[in-house]
């Protein structure tokens, strides 16, 4: 095909024409704008003239750009073929075409025989030509969207009849910006979790909380289109509504970035961690601890073994376990909670479920009723508790009633037939409810085993210090005999080369120590008893010791205070053993037994019925 330089052989100017007319047919520039080929091609139509061969598809392509692609040979080159010739269309023949019908946008055209008139009387049959029926059209205002096919058929018809010849090209809305997902870390997985033994823990999902890696591409943006316009019949156009922008910012949360590459933007991780996704907001965010709107149920989640810490915004069903670290849950919980450590924290109610924490403490904002709260070593906080078991080094409580509880600390505003047991208690209200007692224990520790074992130590202790004694004595009086101190004086000069002995003196020498042989023995065997008998006193000494420092660490002196009774009160003192560890780690169910079934094993401190208690252990051993 020739380029636009090769141009030549034209009048001047025509080689900067819009349409151009060779020898060879009619071509449209494609460098120049469509509304400028519009006018060109609406010249050549309304000066009388019409396009001969004309390639309908290609012509709107040029005009409107609309209809099918042009093909591939053709794009991208300087000039388009549209037509064979541009050749004048005489009036007789323009009459032969009539006015179209307009229906719901569309035009129809009435095709039947025509007839020419050739001047001579007798109208000559003719027949229509589609290059003139677009032509003619123009000049009526139909300058877009003539059905080509539907013109050819009506014209060719044995029969007259009424076609579509004409559409309108309806704008095509653009597509709105959407995120795609370029990461198979997004999905969730509900299979039930394998237990690695052939069996499947129907209760717990496989990968219910998603965890990724840093760096890893998460959504990619695919931006937004601004749609395909429309033309009406007249060739004014219609434009399209655009696709509605979005940007990665408003989901990047934290812990992602945006990143672009490839020519897209994606949403990328900025640290390893279990992926959130705010259903409000729609913000996707990485960190360390699960969040969850969904609530715990056997539809949502199943059972959760989590590793980090979790967040849920929903309720926890009942007989659904969650276990963790630190838990915070928003919504009622009704099944059990189980904590490795941190901070357990329901925002509203704990309704017949189950709590505990291994190493923590345990917080909860609204009611527990029929339940079990258990934090060993850590510290449980209440507002308000109905019939249940509570347990932790320390407990804080706004208001009980017909609750078991035992810690170290106890701390309650108003307290109504329960058992409570702790080593210093403060209670600001106690009394009974209904067919329930307010009993109180004072945890005091046993010592009796380090009491048998001081006195039984000091006992021993005592016993070898006379053995000692004894020995000492004995062995003092034989070594205060004449013959034997002399001999021992003598003895030593010898062993220190003091003395030079002859030969009669060391026969003499000799038969002194024969003769002190059997008192010597004796010495020495006393000396060796009253060492033995030191060396056991000393040994007995250092286990009464630390005997009585354990006894001093264990004996915690135990304290009851209640600012109101309010009906009858029992104050007991409930002893424990300190070697078995805390009484608040024993089972729920063995402190209910042990609070309630026989209270009657405690010896009883004090019964009021009104007005104040302030009792301790250490006023009352001292009034004993």
């Amino acid at each position: 095909m020739e380029n636009s330089t090769e141009l030549t052989g034209l009048p001047a100017g025509e080689e900067e024409a819009p349409i151009v007319q060779r020898d060879d047919g009619v071509w449209m520039r494609t460098d120049v704008p469509p509304p400028v080929l519009q006018a060109a091609a609406g010249d050549v139509f309304l000066s009388g003239a019409c396009l001969v061969g004309l390639d309908y598809g290609t012509f709107l392509r040029m005009l409107y750009g609309a209809g099918p692609q042009l093909p591939a040979a053709l794009q991208g080159q300087p000039l388009v073929r549209v037509a064979d010739a541009i050749v004048p269309f005489p009036p007789a023949r323009r009459a032969l075409y009539k006015a179209v019908k307009y229906a719901a946008g569309a035009a129809d055209y009435l095709f039947e025989p025509v007839f020419i008139d050739t001047g001579e009387g007798e109208p000559r049959p003719a027949t229509l030509v589609f290059d003139e029926f677009v032509a003619d059209m123009w000049v009526k205002g139909i300058r877009f969207g003539i059905d080509a096919g539907a013109v050819r058929e009506g014209i060719s018809a044995a029969r007259p009849g009424r076609r579509v010849v004409a559409r309108p090209l309806d704008p095509v809305p653009g597509r709105d910006a959407a995120f795609v997902e370029v990461s198979e870390h997004l999905h969730r997985s509900n299979a039930p979790r394998d237990l690695g033994n052939g069996r499947l823990d129907l209760h717990t999902f496989q990968n219910r909380f998603p965890q990724v890696k840093a760096q890893v591409r998460l959504l990619r943006k695919e931006p937004r289109t601004m749609g395909t316009r429309g033309f009406k019949l007249t060739g004014v156009p219609v434009e399209a509504a655009p696709g509605k922008d979005l940007e990665l910012t408003r989901v990047a949360g934290d812990g992602t970035v945006i990143e672009h590459a490839d020519g897209h933007d994606y949403l990328v991780s900025a640290v390893e961690g279990f992926i959130n996704v705010d259903t409000k907001s729609g913000r996707l965010s990485i960190g360390q601890k699960i969040i969850s709107r969904d609530g715990v149920s056997v539809r949502t989640t199943g059972n959760l073994q989590l590793s980090g810490d979790y967040e849920e915004f929903g309720e926890v069903q009942e007989n659904r376990v969650v276990e963790g670290g630190s838990i915070t849950i928003h919504g009622d919980v009704f099944g059990r909670i189980a904590s490795r450590g941190g901070t357990v924290h329901l925002k509203r109610n704990l309704m017949g479920g189950t709590i505990v924490n291994a190493a923590g403490a345990i917080r909860v904002g609204g009611t527990a009723s029929n339940a079990v709260l258990q934090a060993k070593g850590g510290e449980i906080t209440v507002r308000k508790a109905q019939n249940c078991v509570i347990t932790a080094a320390r407990v804080t409580i706004g208001e009980a009633a017909n609750c078991e509880i035992l810690a170290d600390e106890v701390a309650i505003g108003s307290a109504s037939g329960c058992a409570v047991a702790g080593r210093n208690m403060t209670l600001s209200g106690a009394g009974p409810r209904k067919g329930s007692e307010m009993l109180l224990f004072a945890l005091v520790p046993d010592t009796r085993r380090y009491d048998e074992a001081i006195a039984d130590l000091a006992a021993r202790a005592s016993d070898c210090a006379a053995q000692a004694s004894a020995h000492r004595a004995a062995s003092d009086a034989i070594a205060v005999r004449q013959e034997v101190r002399s001999y021992l004086a003598l003895s030593a000069h010898v062993r220190a080369k003091q003395v030079t002995l002859t030969a009669a003196q060391q026969a003499l020498y000799k038969k002194m120590a024969g003769q002190v042989e059997p008192a010597l023995t004796e010495l020495a065997q006393l000396l060796r008893a009253s060492n033995a008998a030191r060396a056991r006193h000393d040994a007995f000494q250092e286990q009464l010791e630390t005997a009585r420092r354990r006894r001093s660490e264990i004996a915690i002196p135990a304290s009851c205070k209640v600012k109101r009774v309010d009906g009858d009160t029992v104050l007991r003192t409930m002893l424990y053993h300190p070697d078995a560890g805390p009484p608040y780690e024993l089972a729920p169910k063995d402190i209910k037994e042990r609070l309630r079934a026989a209270p009657w094993n405690h010896a009883p401190v004090l019964h009021a019925a009104e007005g104040p208690i302030e009792w301790s252990s250490v006023q009352s051993s001292s009034a004993q």
